[in-house]
């Protein structure tokens, strides 16, 4: 959560801060703001609320020029949202300016000794102290610098960062020192943006890729000196880190709207392509099966895994749901799913074959990472389903599959739900091919596989059929979403979906389980969205929803092509196009989505900036 954007070189900051900020938006926009060294020294601008709305419209009104720079927008953690607490934040003596993401756990006792040496703060926030107290190593540093030592601000950073307890992200200027910007990492992320004779540190590759497609991506522990020509790495742990200079794989344009009024449609309809590029060179015709390049396990290992173990959070959790039926079902594997905030806290028993596979679309999601820690720590191989080439948990897991979605800028996650479901089902045809899984049934799950694309395009193309689903249902204040086996999760992700961006109270369940409590809470009011495939369980799904219309509960209906027997029994329908049961899924929530979308827009919600929400959980 939040964003950092800093920027020195030969250009004014100002625009390029504001342009970066706007495309870091989606991880916290409470507030926005940006410290400039001009010719009279640090000059802060900070609002409360959106970027265009306060921050811009304050940098117009005073403007500043100068190099280097730095910015951030907000996602509050101590301290409301309010232009006090908006970062960045100075030290004692207006000589440092500090922007962070993270948390520092200790800042009340680092507060308290700082109250009593004599400081006074203006904020409620962590990061106040944490600027303070590189002030204070500051001083320190200038008293005892001697030649041959580190800068006297990258020392003092350094000092300051091994008193705290915590996460953190920062970028630190100072007026002392026009030529140099330094950033740190731990626990959150910041990367450094190679240029001409410019430089950027940013916590997301999509706020500098207008400007270049060259980053090197921080460690945890690693401290970031940099000029505007030439950059020195330094970590907390040996004082030595290599810098190694990685390619952004996509473009600006790839993060930009386009001709959609929103990010989150924009990504819905990217699915298509979205489920190809997933796809992508990792189908084996020859052994009808799938083949990977990053897992960096043999087929004799992953034939001597017992037992998988799923950690992820949110939608990727549901995702997780999914690969679970995949698992059990292709390649007869025990598979768990567990939340990874849960997970990491818990002494799970793993024996010796358990795999853990981490699910995430940033690769920084601050529980699933500590899950993969503590899972390796214990000795066990983590392979990671993630959409951020460089991300952390892309680094440090021993293998895995790049999604290959390209930036997910909406808030509510869509287009890496079907990647990750994707590459779920091709993991589980590798092991079931490797174990059990007849060549056939290869054969058959490809072949449906290969036609998702088309039929995912075809759902996308009667948009405005579901939308005027949605509108009817629009004024609703409580829905569920119903399904079972496979369609299960997926009710799950329809429900999260609504209830992210429209704030609409929505729950999901397993068909059958409505009878035993929920039900109760069904009358003329409540829509209940079914996802009624023609499966093996589609008599069954019919009774109950005959027994949501026994009580006057209106039904929403996601069937298959044809199904006409349905249509008799329930107020709307929608219609997918047939394929396997263990692909339903990723037909059956592009509906979801678009349905959940049209009611957030009638509702007047910001779709893509829903509140108390930001993109990334990068602290716990």
């Amino acid at each position: 959560m939040c964003g950092i954007v800093g920027y020195i070189g030969r250009r004014s900051s100002v625009p390029i801060l504001l342009e970066g900020l706007r495309r870091l938006e989606y991880r916290g926009y409470d507030s926005a703001g940006v410290c400039i060294l001009t010719d009279a020294g640090l000059q802060v601008r900070k609002k409360v609320g959106r970027i265009d709305a306060g921050l811009a419209r304050e940098c117009a009104a005073a403007p500043l020029s100068g190099s280097p720079g730095i910015g951030h927008t907000r996602w509050a953690t101590h301290g409301p949202p309010c232009d006090a607490n908006s970062h960045p934040h100075l030290d004692r003596s207006g000589r440092i300016a500090v922007v962070h993401n993270g948390v520092i756990e200790n800042y009340l006792k680092l507060k308290e000794q700082m109250v009593a040496a004599g400081h006074t703060f203006a904020s409620e926030t962590d990061t106040e102290v944490l600027a303070h107290l590189i002030g204070v190593h500051y001083e320190r540093a200038l008293a005892r610098a001697t030649n041959g030592d580190s800068h006297p601000l990258t020392a003092a950073v350094m000092s300051a960062l091994r008193e705290v307890i915590g996460t953190y992200g920062i970028a630190v200027v100072s007026s002392d020192h026009p030529g140099i910007m330094v950033g740190a990492r731990r626990g959150s992320p910041l990367l450094l943006g190679v240029g001409q004779h410019e430089h950027f540190l940013a916590s997301d590759a999509s706020a500098i890729v207008a400007h270049t497609q060259q980053a090197v991506y921080l460690n945890d522990y690693d401290v970031i000196t940099v000029t505007e020509d030439d950059f020195k790495l330094a970590s907390l742990g040996n004082g030595t880190a290599q810098a190694q200079i990685q390619q952004i794989e996509y473009s600006a344009d790839a993060a930009e709207k386009g001709d959609f009024p929103h990010y989150m449609l924009k990504e819905i309809f990217e699915q298509p392509r979205t489920i190809e590029n997933a796809l992508r060179g990792r189908i084996d015709r020859e052994e009808l099966s799938a083949k990977f390049g990053g897992l960096n396990m043999s087929l004799a290992e992953l034939r001597a895994v017992d037992r998988v173990v799923i950690v992820a959070c949110g939608t990727s959790w549901h995702a997780g749901l999914i690969g679970e039926y995949l698992l059990e079902e292709f390649a007869h594997v025990p598979t768990e799913v567990e939340y990874a905030s849960e997970f990491r806290y818990r002494n799970t028993p793993l024996d010796k074959h358990t795999l853990v596979l981490a699910i995430t679309q940033s690769g920084e999601t601050a529980d699933t990472l500590a899950g993969l820690r503590e899972s390796r720590r214990r000795g066990h191989k983590v392979l990671a389903l993630c959409n951020v080439v460089g991300s952390t948990i892309a680094r440090e897991c021993d293998g895995g599959i790049y999604l290959h979605a390209g930036p997910e800028i909406g808030v509510a996650s869509t287009k890496a739900f079907t990647a990750q479901v994707s590459a779920l089902v091709l993991l589980a045809l590798l092991m079931g091919r490797i174990r059990m899984l007849s060549a056939q049934r290869g054969a058959q799950i490809i072949r449906a596989l290969e036609a998702l694309p088309a039929q995912v395009e075809s759902i996308l193309a009667r948009n405005d059929e579901i939308r005027r689903i949605a509108l009817k249902y629009a004024a609703a204040e409580d829905f569920f979403f119903l399904g079972r086996q496979y369609n299960f999760p997926t009710a799950l992700e329809g429900a999260l979906k609504l209830k992210e961006i429209s704030y609409v109270h929505a729950e999901g369940y397993p068909a059958a389980e409505m009878k035993h409590g929920p039900i109760a809470m069904i009358d003329e009011r409540t829509p209940s969205v079914f996802l009624v495939p023609r499966d093996a369980l589609y008599d069954k799904t019919l009774a109950n929803v005959a027994e949501i219309k026994a009580r006057k509960g209106p039904v929403i209906a996601i069937c298959t092509e044809g199904d006409t027997e349905i249509r008799s029994r329930v107020e709307d329908v929608f219609e997918i196009p047939a394929t396997l049961e263990p692909l339903v899924p990723l037909l059956a929530v592009v509906p979801l989505q678009l349905m959940a979308y049209h009611i957030a827009v009638a509702r007047g919600c910001d779709v893509d900036k829903p509140r108390n929400l930001a993109k990334s959980v990068t602290v716990e």
